[in-house]
């Protein structure tokens, strides 16, 4: 089962809830939870040709190398 199709759950941790305040409270919370759901589409960036083929940038030089790696 995948994180898009698992229901949500709710836990009460303390007092207790008449019958009607959890249908209340399940009510507004999976209205909420399914308007944000619908709400976070997120937007597939357009890839290029150019930024498919091209090449990665090269690795910053190391500084504690002296150059020729001669030390002195």
């Amino acid at each position: 089962m995948t994180e898009e199709e698992q229901p949500a759950t709710i836990e009460i941790v303390r007092g207790t809830p008449t019958a009607e305040e959890l249908a209340a409270l399940i009510a507004v919370v999976s209205d909420a939870h399914a308007r944000e759901r619908s709400e976070a589409v997120a937007e597939v960036p357009h890839v290029s040709a150019w930024q498919r083929t091209r090449r990665g940038l090269r690795a910053p030089l190391r500084r504690d190398i002296p150059w020729g790696r001669y030390s002195g």
